[in-house]
């Protein structure tokens, strides 16, 4: 009989009070953790990286995003009406053109440490 060590479960039934109760005085509320989770599902998609990405480099309206990205306006349109919920992205108008940026910086520094992290592998 081999004795194999699983990583992902713990053999021991000891608990460590001090390092629960330290963690669990840390820990964010619930809400805010939904709400981080909630964040990071936005970026979980393709289209909307690539609009981000965009908006990175200069302000775009919904036509030169849809010629940019090969997609149909009504499709960029979705999409980024997600993100300004998400609190990303932000709009302007002049005239009849409307267009996106960037809310912040804090955008782009959360995209660059995804890309730091997976090319550090």
């Amino acid at each position: 009989m081999t004795n194999q060590f699983n990583a992902d479960s713990c053999n021991c039934n000891i608990i460590h009070e001090d390092v629960v109760n330290r963690v669990k005085q840390v820990m964010p509320q619930e809400e805010k953790l939904y709400d981080l989770a909630e964040l990071f599902k936005v970026f979980g998609d393709t289209t909307r990286i690539k609009i981000l990405y965009a908006l990175f480099e200069n302000e775009m309206c919904v036509c030169d995003i849809a010629v940019l990205l090969g997609m149909n306006q009504s499709a960029i349109s979705h999409q980024l009406r997600v993100l300004k919920q998400a609190g990303l992205v932000k709009f302007r108008r002049d005239g009849k053109v409307v267009y996106y940026s960037l809310d912040d910086e804090h955008v782009k520094t959360i995209f660059d440490q995804g890309f730091i992290h997976i090319n550090h592998k």
